[in-house]
């Protein structure tokens, strides 16, 4: 007991020292569970002994993870993104499989070992890429979303992969013969003893009955257990779930994974899927850091230093591959030289996946100890060489933009009373209306695409970036009446804001704002009227529910103006007491403000009721 707690307390002292570190310098979590490993095993010899056995248990974190995956994923969702997952992605994997399984086999490995090493080089880093795009405002680009259509393609390969990894071991002559031992064992020894027909019909009837339970049976049992009130019972049961499905496919010889994800997928559409998702998210989240960590532990730089050239050349070559069909992919599908270049290398590390497929391959038998251990070291150093992926893309983006240089913008011909700044789908619907008024607009937007669009359909638009003074200026700044600001950009547009009104204290500002603490800010730097992008139509859609829950159509009508009257001036009011930087719900004076202005509400409102109908009563 004094060994198991000593070991524990490392492994939850070192992640706690090195993963908040690796995080706060932009490298991820994967990569400090891996660096904790790292330092706990090959560098300080603190943990090395029992890790094995400590790795099985750390694997249900994988099945729990495939678990929340299928969650995520609505069989309707999957459906409407099939020409990008089995296009673009489902190329990558197989492209990518096919020429580091390739490359090895002509270099000596045996095609069993080409095949595993082949799906493992396919893998990608989900977390890695994913926070490194968010970071680098990179997620909207058509580059970033290529890449996050990629990466859900290969998390979703990963579970035909899991489960191809059995079916390799039956070929090798190497694989032990696992002997079940406990409870379990009377029930494994039958269902080994039947014939082959008898194995497949069982296994087909495991599988159909997760999916028609999870359609018909997780509700009625989630509603009665959910009827005890008792917060670990919610726990109970869906640790219950998982296990269950696990074990059934273990039984058949699938893998549970495979299981868990089907079932995950079935319940994506239930109401306590997001009940699941709080109670199973803990669980998957130590369980997975504790699986790197010990995929850290293991990893054998004594091959390294034994034979560094071999290893160096098997990292560069892995990223050299991808690399080169990721960037063919990028080009048959159209992407420009920049977002090709960023989905080649973004994407030519190893993946966290790649180590579930060795730990299961391994302990499968199909996967030599050896092959493993080179496998585990390529892939953790070409992750930890992303950042120096990242940076080469930036590296190349700017000689690419010093090659091409950006468009100049359009010289500006002729003048309006309304400048309007951003001609999205919001400042178009009000150029439209202006301009068909019979009032002159000058329209601005740094999106080319979009100006030659309205110019195909009549409507004159100028190219440059509006957040430039001299294109403002250019624009009639000095004499016109009214500004728009409709750029998609919030910081871009509280700057236009800033800078004109301290040119033109006279001008009119409207202004386009995302959220209410965008209101906040826009007001502060100047704006007349602020219109948030979602607010009006968001008012009518409550309207419609009011006449369709007994209020008549002026009573309705009447209540939404009112609401919409209040509201502006509440924001007005709440806005005097915003603190730049400051959260909102630590502000106590702004949250007291709030529930007064909301208790006012509710009396306006009612007021409001009662004012009408007795308006209505005097008339009839």
């Amino acid at each position: 007991m004094e060994s198991f707690l000593l070991q524990a307390s490392i492994y939850l002292g070192a992640a706690v020292l090195v993963v908040p570190v690796s995080v706060r310098l932009g490298l991820g979590s994967v990569l400090g569970y891996l660096a904790a490993g790292i330092l706990m095993g090959p560098v300080m010899g603190l943990a090395g002994a029992g890790t094995a056995d400590l790795q099985h248990f750390a694997e249900f974190g994988v099945v729990l993870m495939l678990f929340l995956i299928g969650l995520e994923l609505e069989p309707k969702a999957l459906w409407d993104m099939r020409i990008k997952l089995l296009g673009m992605g489902g190329l990558q994997v197989v492209l990518t499989m096919a020429a580091v399984g390739g490359a090895l086999y002509a270099m000596g490995a045996s095609p069993q070992v080409a095949l595993i090493a082949g799906t493992i080089g396919a893998m990608s880093s989900t977390a890695i890429v994913l926070q490194t795009l968010a970071e680098k405002n990179l997620m909207r680009t058509s580059g970033g979303r290529s890449m996050f259509a990629v990466l859900l393609t290969q998390d979703l390969a990963v579970v035909p992969i899991l489960s191809l990894m059995p079916l390799l071991a039956v070929a090798s002559a190497t694989t032990p013969t696992a002997h079940a031992t406990g409870v379990a064992a009377p029930l494994l020894a039958l269902i080994e003893s039947l014939p082959g027909w008898q194995m497949t019909a069982l296994t087909l009837v495991i599988v159909a009955a997760i999916i028609l339970s999870g359609h018909y049976l997780t509700r009625p049992i989630f509603r009665f257990v959910h009827a005890a009130r008792l917060p670990e019972m919610s726990t109970f049961i869906s640790l219950l779930l998982v296990l269950g499905i696990a074990f059934l496919m273990m039984l058949v010889g699938l893998s549970p994974a495979l299981g868990t994800f089907v079932a995950g997928v079935v319940l994506a559409n239930s109401e306590f899927r997001h009940q699941l998702e709080a109670d199973l998210q803990p669980f998957k989240g130590l369980l997975m850091g504790l699986f790197f960590m010990t995929v850290g532990v293991g990893i054998n730089f004594a091959l390294m230093i034994r034979d560094p050239l071999t290893v160096i050349g098997l990292v560069l070559g892995l990223i050299a591959l991808k690399v080169v069909v990721l960037f063919v992919i990028g080009w048959l599908f159209r992407l420009r030289l920049r977002d090709r270049t960023l989905f080649a290398l973004g994407l030519a590390q190893g993946g966290e996946f790649g180590f579930l497929i060795i730990s299961i391959a391994r302990g499968e038998g199909a996967l030599p100890v050896v092959a493993g251990q080179m496998a585990q070291l390529t892939i953790s150093l070409s992750m930890l060489l992303t950042p120096l992926l990242f940076l080469g893309y930036e590296g190349l983006s700017r000689r690419l933009a010093a090659r091409n240089p950006e468009r100049p913008a359009d010289v500006i011909d002729e003048k309006g009373a309304v400048i309007i700044a951003g001609v999205g789908r919001f400042g178009q619907v009000v150029n439209r209306l202006v301009r068909n008024s019979g009032i002159a607009t000058v329209v601005l937007d740094s999106d080319v695409t979009m100006i030659e669009t309205l110019r195909r359909f009549g409507v004159k638009g100028y190219y440059g970036d509006p957040s430039r003074p001299e294109l403002l200026e250019a624009a009639g700044l000095s004499e016109a009446q009214v500004l728009v600001v409709a750029v998609d950009d919030p910081a871009k547009a509280t700057q236009i804001v800033r800078f004109v009104r301290s040119k033109r204290p006279d001008i009119h500002i409207v202004a386009r704002a995302f959220d209410r603490i965008h209101v906040y800010e826009l007001f502060q730097a100047g704006a007349n009227d602020i219109v948030r992008e979602t607010f009006d139509s968001s008012v009518r859609a409550g309207r419609y529910v009011l006449e369709n829950m007994g209020f008549s159509e002026y009573e309705a009508s009447a209540m939404s103006k009112a609401y919409f009257h209040f509201d502006r001036a509440a924001m007005r009011d709440l806005a005097q007491l915003w603190v730049p930087g400051q959260p909102v719900d630590r502000n106590p004076a702004y949250i007291e403000r709030a529930k007064k202005l909301d208790r006012d509400l509710e009396t306006a409102l009612i007021k409001e009721v009662y004012e009408t109908r007795t308006l209505d009563g005097a008339k009839d």
